[in-house]
């Protein structure tokens, strides 16, 4: 069983007042943080798509595994998950996470991360509500592709379809930072 992990950080941050791959979070960058924590929540291979300053965000965090670049990040989130998925391979599974939500942690991915197969769709649980981390099987990247729009991302697809809520909130933060 692969699973890759999908970094979502191609916004320009317009409420926060820059990208907010370019954030610090303690001595690293709001990006290179999420590619760790998915890293170390067992993910096989790891894209960040990046899009408003990818030239800056690449010199400010060279150690970044693999990068895509949207053209079209300006459009919303849709682009890029469109993006991002069409870059993985043979993947069986990728856990998506926003670049701006620095509170899920690797034991939240973990939690995912057990559920992976190309039939599953899952996301992470925080009482009542679900949220990030968001889990999409393979047989379903077609799918979330093509219904994707904006910046509702994957919303609509998750909505239309039975997804498996994994509780995480004992152990991550899914609140995204949008101010200063």
């Amino acid at each position: 069983m692969t699973v890759a992990g999908l970094v979502l950080a191609a916004g320009a941050g317009r409420r926060y007042g820059m990208p907010k791959a370019l954030v610090r979070h303690g001595d690293r960058l709001f990006v290179q943080h999420a590619v760790d924590t998915l890293r170390s929540g067992g993910c096989d291979r790891i894209v960040v798509v990046l899009g408003a300053a990818a030239d800056e965000v690449v010199a400010a965090a060279p150690d970044l595994p693999e990068v895509v670049v949207n053209p079209d990040w300006d459009s919303g989130m849709a682009s890029s998950l469109q993006a991002g998925l069409a870059a993985l391979d043979d993947e069986d599974a990728v856990i998506v996470l926003l670049v701006d939500m620095p509170g899920v942690t690797a034991a939240a991915v973990e939690r995912l991360r057990a559920h992976a197969g190309p039939a599953a769709l899952a996301m992470g649980g925080y009482g009542g509500r679900r949220g990030h981390p968001v889990l999409l099987g393979r047989d379903h990247w077609a799918g979330v592709a093509a219904t994707a729009t904006g910046d509702r991302g994957a919303r609509d697809y998750l909505r239309a379809h039975p997804v498996t809520v994994v509780p995480v909130g004992d152990v991550a933060d899914d609140h995204d930072i949008d101010v200063r």
